[in-house]
């Protein structure tokens, strides 16, 4: 069955091609519209189900606010961002903004298909060749990271770093709350309050800017301090 879509980029010969592509294989292109300054006032006015955005600098400060505006105001509009090859922190901030995917400008039209597929589907829709470099920098991260993540550190307290680790680490509420000697509800909460201070609205969108701003680095000790249980509480069976 056809997705309905919207293909905006800069460059508007790229964004008509790749929007006649996807007609030809039966999907429904709302617009092919540039630049991407107006890409938000246009996904949230037509409402697809998924927008293909595209942007030439993904490093450049702002290069995703469109992203978020789009996530705030039409949640069940799944992005995915076109773009050169990104650094894995291009990837990160992304992911923080909102997006469900990020797809290479040369890649061929399959590999774009099956990015919207994945993101109407509610998959995360990256290249593996792309995951496997955010993976690297992941495990090696920068030595030196954005000052932001210094910034972000010093609102969480110890307990609430512990818990953005174990979350940036694939931990589950449960998992969460057995590693760290508390009730699964008390776990939540702490969950609940990091995504607060943090101003994002789901788990992975933590993950990635604590990634991407070198945060989970500048916990350094504070990582697993291996506390027990809070006063008062005791894990649930």
């Amino acid at each position: 069955m056809g997705v309905r879509l919207m293909v905006v980029d800069d460059h508007r010969l790229l964004a008509e091609a790749l929007a006649s592509a996807l007609k030809l294989r039966g999907h429904r292109v709302l617009a092919a519209a540039a630049p991407t300054a107006g890409a938000a006032e246009l996904v949230i006015t037509r409402a697809p189900e998924v927008c293909l955005l595209g942007t030439a600098a993904p490093a450049e400060p702002g290069a995703f606010d469109p992203v978020v505006r789009i996530k705030r105001e039409r949640p069940q509009v799944a992005v995915v961002v076109l773009g050169p090859v990104p650094s894995p922190r291009g990837i990160a901030a992304a992911f923080a903004a909102g997006a469900s995917g990020y797809v290479r400008h040369d890649e061929r039209i399959e590999g774009v298909e099956r990015a919207i597929m994945k993101a109407r589907a509610g998959e995360a829709a990256v290249a593996p060749a792309l995951l496997q470099g955010a993976f690297a920098e992941l495990l090696n991260p920068a030595a030196q990271p954005d000052d932001e993540g210094q910034r972000l550190l010093q609102m969480l307290t110890p307990r609430e770093i512990e818990v953005l680790v174990r979350v940036a680490e694939g931990e589950d509420t449960r998992l969460i709350a057995a590693g760290m000697g508390i009730a699964p509800s008390t776990a939540r909460t702490h969950v609940q309050r990091v995504l607060m201070k943090l101003g994002v609205g789901s788990r992975l969108e933590a993950a990635a800017l604590a990634a991407r701003t070198g945060l989970l680095d500048r916990a350094g000790p504070l990582r697993h301090p291996g506390t027990g249980p809070e006063p008062g509480t005791r894990p649930e069976l």
